[in-house]
């Protein structure tokens, strides 16, 4: 038995090889992502053994850093590379700080609770003395940042969120701003034991429940057939939710009674919609000439919203744009007028569709977790201000209230994830990266963070150790058995830090005594010790281990997010200053952020097909989630290899805008803007709307020449090479990865050679 992020699995071993795998067989949709694990487990791509960059194995740490990313590795021995990263962090430890070493991973890298590369790598950086590390994620951080102000919680956006058996029981209408797209719920940090996403639509649809889906891509609300889809230009929808609160207060069908005794700051935001405060209303009119949605379409389904049942749903990728944090406020504010939340059925949430196991039924039962520790360092930067931070040191910048200064970094350790392909405006991460004195990357793959190296350690995949998956929201907890023995020299993440950890004199505290297995028995009876205290009696390990999973019980009530608030405010406020939801935040306003006011309001974003810059570059990029991987991860492996085109990342363009450019199916792009230039391959489809493209992200940054990357073409079809390295706001300081104008043209010239399905050139020792 195994898990991944993308779905439950029994590996078949021969002669300790696997050599497939077979879905969990209590889950009725299995992920197409899951038949790339045996080969990416043998992949030429695999990380065999330490190396470091040729320069530094003759130089020594800081030498050519310029080199990073373009010049041959040469395998060393363990012994080796371990002691020069323990010399490497001790000197700068002794020499600049703690708040000198910038410790990243983003989590991915397994599914496993007790393997999982960042808990693992802060553990060890906490017993350090500390590190910088990163608040938030890619994912959600505006939303993060700005929903506690509003709601006191960001479990609108993390879940738990209202499950989908109060959906079914009550709701007649569903509106899903960026629709609900099932690629995306194949995938959870965690695992899936099952996908149950296609399930709940399909039940939906039999149910007669109306969806609608506002996107500019048609697709992202896949499997309710009772769907209506109402194409917008993206980064708009904050002007058409205003516009749908202005019918309701002009019609008045908002619900005054719920706004006054469960809502804050209701006058100040009726006041911008209706214009009182600039002059401006938000009238349907104007949202339509900035949104492309027709005036009465507006009027119409504001008024449908009113008269029934209806439950309103945001993607996570919406406050991934310029000002991210204002379409998440809006449909707060949206909701709050028509006075469902906390009612059965009625509401919203942010992300259903977003990741899987959102609005699936659990009882509260914590996964298992390994303790990281406590980061005495207490340094750290927003997730997404990597480059800034290794570009500026000692520049100040402001989040969320505070004026902070980014420290300077003479040491990266990465381990666990690709921040070549989170980060935006890769050029100039490039340029960044190639700044501290030492880059440390800890991997599975050779990607294009382990190519930026100067040492590169090699780390197993989950079927080569013994782990737990769990991810929070679905069901199912999975032990996650070992198959193999690891490839090559590499070693667990958790082996790696051990023997680090001897070097550095705490190897004791890092392990307290424990083995693997000891470890992951310790980790499930902390977890099942504090779910039988809610009630819920999971079995012992052993039993757990010999099956193979455990099923966290399902509620006997729906789940209903904000039911008790409503039910009692007084007795059950918030956590925001006035206990209350919150239409306008004091505490925001107070921040005086020109790009994030105290309550929801259209502000331009600087790209969008309604700014100056579409002239020169008049196609929006959406660089959304693929289907045939989850972010990076597999883009090596046969589901993802399938979906490229002559070995590009596809794009999906309107009809009409390959017409004017004179482009077909299969044709070869440049894809390009004042960032960068990359190749794709081109589907022509009706499922975007006429102006907009479909980029997914994840193909692995392969620059024509890594020595200059900023002047060269990227070969492979990333478009992180074009997206905008700012802040959403001051306040979240989110990626504004959304927020990207491009141009298409077909590429005529002779296709470059793919360089990063293989190893990069390795010199002799």
């Amino acid at each position: 038995m195994h898990g991944s992020h993308w779905g439950a699995f029994r590996a078949e071993v021969n002669e300790g090889r696997v050599i497939g795998v077979k879905p969990f067989e209590q889950d009725k949709s299995p992920s197409q992502i899951l038949d790339a694990i045996p080969e990416m487990l043998y992949s030429e791509t695999r990380i065999a053994e330490p190396y470091m960059r040729e320069s530094v194995a003759k130089h020594g740490p800081g030498a050519k850093r310029e080199l990073r990313g373009a010049e041959r590795f040469v395998p060393v021995s363990w012994d080796k590379a371990l002691d020069v990263v323990a010399a490497e962090l001790k000197r700068v430890k002794a020499e600049h700080g703690n708040e000198a070493i910038f410790a990243g991973s983003y989590g991915w890298s397994s599914a496993g609770r007790f393997h999982h590369a960042k808990t693992q790598m802060q553990r060890f950086m906490n017993l350090h003395g500390g590190f910088t590390g990163q608040l938030h994620n890619y994912s959600y951080a505006a939303a993060l940042a700005v929903l506690p102000h509003i709601l006191g919680t960001a479990e609108a956006a993390q879940g738990p969120v209202s499950d989908w058996d109060g959906l079914l029981a009550e709701t007649k209408l569903i509106v899903c701003f960026g629709g609900m797209p099932l690629k995306n719920a194949q995938v959870d940090a965690g695992g899936n034991g099952t996908h149950r996403m296609a399930d709940f639509l399909e039940q939906a649809t039999a149910r007669g429940i109306r969806f609608v889906n506002i996107s500019p891509v048609r697709e992202d609300l896949e499997g309710a057939s009772n769907s209506e889809w109402i194409p917008i230009r993206p980064n708009t929808d904050t002007a058409l939710i205003l516009a749908m609160a202005y019918v309701l207060i002009e019609t008045g069908k908002a619900d005054l009674n719920f706004l006054d005794r469960y809502c804050v700051g209701y006058e100040r935001f009726r006041a911008h919609v209706m214009g009182e405060d600039d002059g401006l209303a938000k009238t349907p009119g104007w949202a339509s000439t900035i949104t492309g949605v027709s005036e009465q379409k507006i009027r119409a389904l504001a008024n449908e919203l009113a008269s029934v049942r209806s439950f309103l749903n945001m993607a996570w990728g919406l406050q991934r744009a310029d000002h991210g944090e204002q379409p998440y406020w809006a449909m707060i504010s949206l909701a709050a007028t028509l006075g469902q939340i906390g009612k059965t059925g009625g509401g919203f949430a942010f992300g259903m569709g977003s990741v899987g196991g959102m609005g699936a039924p659990r009882e509260k039962v914590p996964s298992p977790t390994m303790p990281a520790g406590m980061n005495r360092a207490d340094s750290w930067i927003p997730v997404a201000r990597i480059a800034d931070l290794l570009l500026n040191p000692g520049e100040q910048y402001e989040f969320n209230g505070e004026t902070r200064t980014y420290p300077d970094t003479r040491l990266v350790y990465w381990c666990g994830g690709n921040p070549f392909h989170h980060h935006q405006d890769l050029n100039r991460f490039v340029d960044a990266w190639r700044r501290p004195e030492t880059v440390i990357v800890q991997d599975i793959w050779w990607t294009a963070t382990a190519r930026h190296a100067d040492i590169v350690l090699p780390a197993t995949t989950t079927l080569e150790r013994n782990d737990i998956g769990s991810g929070g929201r679905d069901p199912h907890i999975i032990a996650m058995q070992k198959a193999s023995d690891p490839v090559g020299k590499a070693k667990s993440d958790h082996d790696i830090f051990t023997a680090l950890s001897e070097r550095m004199g705490y190897r004791d505290a890092f392990t307290e005594g424990r083995s693997e297995m000891e470890w992951l028995e310790h980790i499930y009876n902390v977890s099942r010790q504090l779910a039988s205290r809610r009630g819920v009696e999971m079995p012992d390990f052993q039993a757990f281990w010999k099956k193979g999973w455990y099923e966290v019980p399902k509620p006997t009530t729906p789940f209903v997010q904000f039911a008790d608030f409503r039910q009692d405010p007084e007795e059950n406020p918030l956590n925001t200053p006035s206990g209350k939801i919150e239409l306008f935040s004091e505490r925001v306003s107070s921040f005086g952020y020109s790009d994030c006011p105290g309550y929801a309001a259209w502000l331009e974003p600087k790209e969008y097909l309604g700014s100056p810059a579409a002239k020169r570059f008049p196609l929006h990029m959406l660089s959304n989630q693929p289907k045939t991987r989850l972010h990076s991860q597999m883009d090596a492996g046969g589901a993802s290899l399938k979906s490229k085109i002559k070995g590009r990342e596809p794009i999906w363009i309107n009809p009409l805008d390959a017409e004017a450019r004179g482009l077909a199916d299969g044709d070869i792009v440049r894809v390009f803007n004042d960032r960068g230039q990359t190749l794709a391959g081109v589907i022509v489809a009706d499922l975007v709307m006429p102006g907009v493209i479909q980029f997914p992200t994840g193909a692995w940054f392969d620059p024509a020449n890594p020595l200059k990357p900023a002047t060269a073409l990227e070969k492979h079809g990333n478009p992180n090479v074009l997206t905008r390295d700012e802040g959403t706001s001051r306040l979240g300081q989110g990626t504004s990865a959304h927020s990207a104008l491009v141009e298409v043209e077909k590429f005529t010239g002779e296709l470059p050679v793919i360089s990063v399905r293989s190893a990069p050139p390795i010199a002799a020792e």
